[in-house]
């Protein structure tokens, strides 16, 4: 499979964050906890050059407690400030406003020397489609001030947030960038739901989840469907649509349907907490010499 997709209104997001990257004293990138790298844009790295860093690795309650924390550590000793949250049930979200000011106390000190005193830190909230922007700030704010959607592409424009005295938030539309160098992180994008699934191939993309599954999580289809794993990845998804009655024409197997049930079983943590990949990239995704270049 070949991934790709870039709408036009991204190159317009893109043009937007670069014109109010000037006003910004930190970026706060929401990254998802199941694939941390894959979904960091390496374009907000070029673009927050100079400015402090956050990285939330969301969705935590989906993704491998203990690949959570090698994750955190990771983030951390690259020089970025790191959280694991869960915005949809608050997890993490409390501590936040602290860690925002830890992150800010450089500039916060300089303000302070020059005069300036209790002037808002102003953050840029940044990432990839479909990682949880707008339900973090939500859940950040404690009220429905950004949309939501279980869609890419909700938020189409900017959107200041003023939290309280202290804290402003910029809400940015998710960006992915114009060209993938590595097919493995469109296919990590893809298994998320960061690429719309109206262009893609649902049976060839499940078939490759279950080919990771089968290295990484061979029980995992077991336990749900009660089916055991095969090496024939299509055979797996025939045996879904019998468990989960997917038939078309009568007794014909609708297997595009079980891909479709497994995506979402997947997606919504139903099979169980999974981190697709981890930073010695033994999942098969290494860090690719761009990115390399663009961490601190």
């Amino acid at each position: 499979m070949h991934f790709q997709w870039y709408p036009g209104h991204m190159t317009k997001a893109r043009r937007m964050m670069q014109e109010n990257i000037k006003l910004i004293d930190l970026i706060i990138e929401l990254v998802d906890a199941r694939i941390p790298l894959a979904s960091r844009n390496p374009d907000i790295d070029e673009l927050g050059r100079g400015k402090a860093r956050l990285i939330l690795l969301n969705k935590a309650d989906l993704a491998e407690e203990r690949m959570n924390d090698v994750w955190v550590d990771y983030f951390r000793e690259k020089g970025y400030s790191a959280v694991k949250v869960n915005s949809k049930k608050g997890g993490g979200i409390k501590s936040i406003q602290t860690v925002i000011q830890e992150a800010c106390k450089e500039k916060t000190e300089r303000d302070r020397k020059r005069g300036i005193l209790n002037r808002p830190v102003r953050a840029m909230v940044a990432g990839i489609p479909n990682v949880g922007k707008s339900t973090f700030i939500n859940a950040l704010a404690g009220k429905a001030c950004a949309r939501t959607g279980n869609k890419p592409g909700v938020t189409k424009g900017k959107q200041w947030i003023r939290l309280n005295k202290n804290v402003e938030l910029l809400d940015t539309p998710g960006i992915l960038w114009p060209k993938f160098e590595d097919q493995a992180v469109g296919l990590k994008l893809a298994f998320i739901g960061s690429i719309k699934d109206e262009i893609l191939q649902t049976e060839e993309l499940a078939a490759e989840l279950i080919r990771f599954l089968q290295k990484s999580y061979p029980q995992a289809l077991t336990d749900k469907y009660g089916i055991q794993m095969s090496e024939d990845v299509y055979q797996c998804l025939s045996e879904i649509a019998v468990k989960r009655h997917c038939l078309v024409r009568g007794s014909e197997l609708d297997t595009e349907k079980s891909a479709s049930i497994l995506l979402e079983d997947f997606r919504s943590g139903r099979l169980g907490r999974i981190t697709l990949e981890s930073p010695d990239g033994n999942d098969g995704h290494k860090e690719n010499e761009s990115r390399k270049g663009r961490d601190k």
